[in-house]
């Protein structure tokens, strides 16, 4: 049986793009044995490899972390246009920190900062954001963030988990079984962490500044309407073809 039918047989969707990149980075055949039975056995192929592409960057992902998806672009196409020169960006529950690598590939001068509860994330991000001179902080939400940056914050990138606690049992083995679950629990109604991140935002935010959070079709109205309750004004933004909503809150 070839890699291809191993892949195929196990699911993989992409079974002969995955074959290739696979043979492309084992360094002997054994090792590529091994990575294919990972990769048949469940495991997310940018695990296995050590990489996911995200906006055109290689991001370091390891073990135990939540792998960026391309969806995510969508808060990177919109935090680009909304930050100025300069601009002081946060991205909170980072995982990987590709959103703030993404953000400062594009815009090159920014201070950037990230934060996230696991450990494991919390490595990874330190590796890909220190082209960009960025610091990452580990804990819950704002809570390991100096004081400093309250006031400071031009653009603040979110992409907390937003599933419904019921509905992590229907997500493909690949995320459920190998992604933290506090990446993935979002609360009853996918939004509780949304809600604490837009419980305190206005303390971290500057004048004109902006909370971008990526949530799902159904939780949309409820990301936004946690927005408005404290003090921002939302819009919900959609991308049919990435297959992605966010919904963006100003400051006045």
């Amino acid at each position: 049986m070839t890699i291809i039918d191993k892949l195929r047989a196990a699911g993989c969707v992409f079974a002969e793009d995955e074959a290739r990149l696979l043979t492309a980075e084992a360094r002997t055949p054994a090792e590529l044995e091994t990575m294919v039975q990972r990769r048949v056995d469940g495991e997310p192929l940018e695990v296995i490899v050590g990489w996911a592409e995200f906006h055109g960057l290689r991001i370091a992902v390891e073990p135990g972390v939540f792998v960026p998806r391309q969806r995510s672009e969508l808060l990177v196409r919109h935090a680009v246009t909304l930050a100025g020169p300069g601009a002081v960006v946060l991205d909170l529950c980072c995982g990987t920190g590709a959103l703030g690598a993404a953000i400062a590939a594009e815009l090159g001068d920014i201070r950037l900062y990230a934060a996230d509860i696991e450990p494991a994330a919390v490595r990874c991000a330190r590796k890909n954001v220190a082209q960009a001179g960025g610091e990452v902080f580990e804990g819950d939400l704002y809570a390991p963030l100096p004081t400093s940056l309250q006031g400071r914050v031009d653009i603040l990138v979110v992409n907390a988990p937003y599933v419904p606690t019921d509905s992590i049992a229907m997500m493909p083995p690949e995320a459920r079984d190998h992604e933290p679950r506090v990446a993935l629990d979002g609360g009853y109604d996918g939004v509780d962490v949304h809600r604490r991140v837009a419980a305190e935002a206005l303390h971290w935010l500057a004048p004109g500044g902006h909370l971008l959070i990526e949530t799902g079709e159904s939780q949309a109205a409820s990301t936004a309407e946690a927005m408005a309750h404290n003090g921002l004004t939302p819009e919900v933004i959609t991308d049919e073809d990435l297959y992605a909503t966010i919904v963006v809150g100003a400051r006045g």
